[in-house]
């Protein structure tokens, strides 16, 4: 993936609320200051969670993505934009999938893919094998490239069933998430067995859950990756848990770890090359 780094930001997420910290953003203004900021100070990648405006519950509704999305691409018209698709509080497929039916200047470049299924410490993330290929194909049919979401190494198994049966498409993204405590745990073993693992013509990014984002962030600048960073993992700037992070406070730390690792940022155009994205600035998606 050469020397750059990912820097896939994940501002809101669907468990943090204004009553764990004032920091999180919730509303589509907030989110989209948030990432204003962000993109501004440098990042590649937003990782959206939407939230319903009155209850600020998690929401699937493409409409709220979609007010967003317009709103960030005022200011970002390059940056790459996901959108969660995640099965924690939906199960259906129109559900999971209406975030995928934004077009035009609202299409989300990506969408992301849990591999299976998985227990949060509170919550199970159902994801059966008949949604995982039902979305694979809705994001194959749109143009919209799956951001990969890897828990363990049987997550990374099937996405290679995945690419078997030809239902996602090279080159890929992973996201590999570690810290959970159902899944794989924040050491260098686990880290490097999943990192050996993924299929060719892979771009991937570390994250940490909780405290272990910053030790997770660091290990894979460190090592040539890329970091999945923002309060959706981690709501707390320091380990003692005596300072609520924001979003820039967590941004700007992995600027400073990067520059000591001799780390340039990764643009967005640049990954959209990589990716075989749209240009952005009004084409969005995977190239035909």
């Amino acid at each position: 993936m050469g020397n750059k780094l990912i820097i896939n930001f994940t501002p809101t997420g669907m468990i943090p609320t204004k009553s764990m910290t004032p920091h999180v953003p919730v509303s589509v203004s907030e989110i989209v200051e948030d990432v204003h900021r962000a993109s501004e100070i440098g990042i590649t990648i937003v990782h959206l969670h939407a939230r319903d405006p009155i209850t600020q519950v998690p929401t699937y509704k493409k409409e709220i993505y979609g007010k967003i999305i317009e709103g960030i691409r005022k200011y970002a018209p390059y940056l790459v934009v996901c959108n969660s698709l995640s099965g924690r509080d939906f199960s259906g497929l129109e559900q999971r999938g209406d975030p995928l039916f934004l077009d035009g200047e609202l299409k989300p470049d990506m969408g992301s893919l849990t591999l299976s299924s998985l227990n949060f410490n509170k919550a199970a993330s159902v994801n059966s094998p008949n949604m995982i290929q039902d979305l694979a194909n809705l994001m194959k049919s749109k143009g919209i490239v799956p951001e990969l979401e890897a828990f363990d190494l049987g997550m990374l198994n099937y996405a290679k069933y995945l690419i078997k049966k030809e239902f996602i498409k090279p080159p890929y993204y992973f996201n590999l998430l570690f810290g959970n405590i159902a899944c794989s745990q924040s050491n260098l073993l686990h880290a490097g067995i999943m990192i050996n693992d993924l299929p060719e013509n892979s771009l991937w990014s570390l994250a940490g859950i909780g405290d272990d984002q910053l030790k997770m962030n660091s290990l894979s600048i460190a090592i040539g990756g890329g970091v999945r960073v923002g309060l959706e993992d981690n709501i707390w700037y320091d380990s003692s848990r005596t300072k609520l992070a924001t979003n820039v406070d967590l941004i700007k730390r992995i600027h400073t770890i990067a520059h000591v690792n001799d780390r340039e940022i990764m643009t967005p155009q640049e990954f959209r090359l990589k990716m075989n994205l749209e240009s952005g600035n009004g084409q969005y998606g995977r190239k035909n």
